[in-house]
């Protein structure tokens, strides 16, 4: 009889009620995959887009997460890069959803790299998307160099307030969009301007950027377009961009598009380095058990929330 585990998962889609405990079985590894015991998992945005709408993008049973940090329990045929006991992190699968919010997940050895020292598990699991997520659209979309201007919008975020210190730690002059309260936070890690954008316009209060970081959509889109050098990039992360925006890019020599996050363990352990060499801190907002995964959705979708949240997976 196959082993059985605890998770979060919906039925249909929904508002965050929809969400429940479940018991699953729990997964085996297949050649050149881990089975990780969870003990923290990450939560974000496509979390609760994923539970609100279905399964966005592959198939899955229901289970939504992807972020996790825990310690290698048992290892598939091939896998020589881990060992039972290893402590862990990533965010495996994407895309396709694995179910990060269970308390185990099965998963190629190579989407995971060690946990960064000094990290307890709650603060790695922070990590894996949005870092990435930054990471991915920052160093390899629009190949980053010292020097160079940066607009990050949402700039205290799960992405944000990471896409401020990667891009400061490779030399960027980066400025960020937030509600001022927020000011502070995000100066703090490293960001060298700030636009109160509940009270300004970012389209009038800069100019000549050369990389822009879009987590909003929206009409921020067009107008990013406009704080654009020429031959600048525009990277939007949470909605396809139009033919029009497409087009009037194209025209400016502008770079742009919509950027979806993949697994990659050579930039998840770059990440590693930032964070073990202290430039790069996450931010964790708050902490839910993994039972009450509806409430983080709930705080989650207000838009408010400063870093990231996590849940806490409980093992017998």
């Amino acid at each position: 009889m196959a082993e059985k585990m605890l998770a979060v998962a919906f039925e249909e889609p929904g508002g965050p009620e929809v969400l429940k405990v479940v018991e699953r079985e729990r997964p085996v590894p297949g050649p050149a995959e881990v089975l990780v015991r969870v003990h923290a998992a990450g939560v974000n945005p496509v979390d609760w887009k994923t539970r609100a709408v279905g399964a966005l993008y592959l198939p899955g049973d229901g289970v939504v997460g992807w972020d996790v940090s825990g310690v290698v329990e048992d290892v598939g045929l091939g896998v020589t890069i881990f060992r039972p006991g290893d402590e862990v992190y990533g965010m495996p699968g994407f895309p396709r959803m694995v179910g990060g919010y269970a308390q185990y997940v099965a998963a190629p050895a190579r989407h995971f790299a060690p946990k960064p020292a000094g990290l307890d598990h709650v603060r790695a699991a922070a990590l894996p998307l949005a870092a990435l997520t930054a990471w991915q659209a920052l160093v390899d979309t629009a190949d980053l160099r010292a020097g160079q201007r940066v607009l990050v919008h949402a700039a205290a975020g799960g992405v944000g307030h990471l896409a401020v210190q990667i891009a400061k730690a490779y030399g960027a002059y980066v400025i960020g969009t937030a509600g001022p309260a927020k000011h502070d936070f995000v100066r703090g890690l490293g960001a060298d301007e700030m636009i109160d954008y509940t009270a300004v316009d970012f389209a009038s209060a800069v100019s000549e950027v050369d990389v822009v970081i879009d987590a909003i959509a929206g009409d921020y889109q067009e107008r990013s377009l406009a704080v654009l050098r020429d031959g600048g990039t525009l990277i939007t992360l949470s909605a396809r961009q139009s033919a029009a925006l497409t087009a009037a890019a194209t025209a400016r020599s502008i770079r742009s598009g919509f950027m979806l996050v993949e697994p990659d363990r050579r930039a998840l352990l770059a990440v590693t380095d930032l964070v073990e060499t202290g430039r790069l801190d996450v931010h964790v907002d708050a902490v839910f058990p993994l039972a009450e995964a509806a409430r983080a959705h709930e705080l989650g979708e207000t838009g408010r929330t400063t870093g990231k949240l996590v849940l806490t997976v409980d093992h017998p």
